[in-house]
């Protein structure tokens, strides 16, 4: 454990603002707001089904095998419109649930909304196959090639079950980031080619001038919240700062650090702890984009990122030009000043996931002492001089933790000593649970430093976290 005292902080004026729970309460609502809506939108599909007779179509075997079929169909379909909103980049609900929590909200919502669909398709053709199993084959091929729409529902789905495959553990650790990204947009696709099934065929969607306008305004906003948020908002941003690679400078083993400048910069919008995704027009490959967070404070002329080889497109990155086009798209992340409601801060990153917490040791508004930096780092710790300096002129107390950690059911390094993580966190950082914390790195230690976190009493607003597995 190396420990790296802090200074007076006489070299730089900060002004002492106090964090306000305005910014806190207005995400609050914004987050109560977005699950109302979608659990209202259940309840009123389930209220429709209801209506017409779908409780009671429930006590005869083949009724009830199509009225199971049109319950679950409603429900997918809503889950499956919540699903790309989710994934739609919107700054209001990115700013509001965090990257990290709305990639858990997508991944729940997804899965759920795939198993309702699949049960769907097999209770309706059952039910037309007028409750045979052995006939239910040939019903199928029915009503694949004959009903209007079920062509092009049979490739949206089984683009939505190349994306539910990809996305089971197992099979992404076996895809590099840029080829899972690529695949996983073809949920917008698949979700795309289920509309004329639904709007065709779906008496459900189309029995009322209510339902009707429901749909139709469901599916056509989600649309254009699409064609905003992911090529519109991207296209408008990359126009107006035109980003250029500047240089590329080595930080160790397998990591640099990449600038770009552009126009107009103080107008990104970008905050210290946020990230882009990156796309860099060297020739083969631009198109895929990768997250990469700033690993400075944005000054309002150019912009660092921090980048670990792991992949084709990261190491691409090492061999880039002066001059070199950057399109991005952000910025991201709730890993910034806007969900801090304390003074006092703590930093906890390991590896490459302390690039976000460099940029907040240096962006952030706090006094001598009031903020503490721990890293856990395998190899050399990343930026010393940097974060020494820092140290001296704005009173960050540093910790760093070399090594590899000393177990599997630790987050601390073989040189941190025996006591457990609890013991050791609550003698470095005596008043832990008063602090915002801010903690990044892989998603497996990340969750070990949480579950300390927890057992030390940090209440959950004040506990900020983003990991960079996929």
């Amino acid at each position: 454990m190396t420990v790296v005292a802090s200074g007076n902080g006489a070299t730089r004026s900060h002004p002492r603002t106090r964090p306000t729970g305005q910014t806190a309460r207005r995400d609050e609502a914004v987050r109560t707001g977005t699950l109302a809506v979608l659990w209202l939108s259940l309840l009123l599909v389930t209220y429709w089904w209801v209506a017409g007779h779908g409780v009671t179509d429930l006590g005869g075997w083949i009724s009830g095998l199509d009225s199971v079929g049109r319950l679950s169909g409603l429900l997918a379909s809503v889950l499956l419109l919540a699903q790309v909103v989710a994934m739609s980049r919107l700054p209001v609900l990115e700013r509001a649930f965090g990257q990290d929590e709305l990639a858990r909200l997508h991944r729940l919502i997804g899965f759920t909304s795939f198993n309702l669909m699949l049960l769907h398709i097999v209770t309706i053709t059952w039910g037309y196959a007028a409750g045979s199993l052995l006939g239910t084959p040939g019903t199928f091929w029915d009503l694949t090639v004959n009903y209007p729409g079920m062509l092009l529902a049979l490739a949206g789905t089984a683009c939505l079950v190349m994306v539910v495959v990809t996305s089971i553990r197992a099979a992404r650790s076996r895809l590099r980031y840029e080829s899972w990204h690529l695949l996983h947009l073809y949920a917008y696709l698949g979700v795309g080619l289920a509309l004329p099934h639904q709007l065709w065929t779906g008496q459900e969607l189309t029995a009322s001038t209510g339902r009707t306008v429901f749909w139709w305004t469901a599916w056509g906003a989600t649309a254009g919240l699409v064609v905003l948020t992911r090529v519109g908002r991207p296209v408008l941003l990359n126009l107006r700062h035109q980003l250029r690679v500047t240089s590329v400078v080595g930080e160790g083993d397998g990591l640099w650090s990449v600038y770009v400048a552009g126009r107009r910069l103080d107008r990104l919008g970008a905050r210290p702890g946020q990230f882009f995704t990156w796309r860099f027009l060297t020739g083969p490959g631009w198109s895929r984009g990768n997250p990469y967070s700033l690993s400075a404070a944005p000054d309002g002329r150019s912009l660092r990122i921090t980048v670990q080889n792991v992949g084709d497109g990261s190491a691409l990155t090492a061999r880039l030009a002066p001059g070199t086009r950057a399109l991005v798209e952000g910025p991201y992340g709730r890993l910034s000043e806007r969900p801090r409601t304390r003074r006092k801060v703590a930093f906890i990153g390991a590896g490459v996931g302390i690039t976000p917490l460099r940029a907040l040791a240096e962006g952030l508004d706090y006094l001598p002492g009031e903020a503490v930096y721990v890293e856990r780092c395998t190899e050399a710790p990343l930026f010393v001089h940097e974060v020494d300096v820092l140290a001296r002129e704005r009173g960050l107390r540093v910790l760093r933790m070399p090594g590899r950690r000393r177990s599997a059911s630790s987050w601390l390094s073989s040189q941190a000593g025996t006591a457990d993580d609890l013991t050791a966190l609550q003698f470095w950082i005596p008043d832990i649970a008063e602090r915002d914390v801010y903690v990044c790195g892989p998603s497996g230690w990340a969750d070990l430093v949480r579950d300390t976190l927890r057992a030390a009493g940090l209440p959950h607003d004040q506990l900020h976290l983003e990991t960079f597995g996929w």
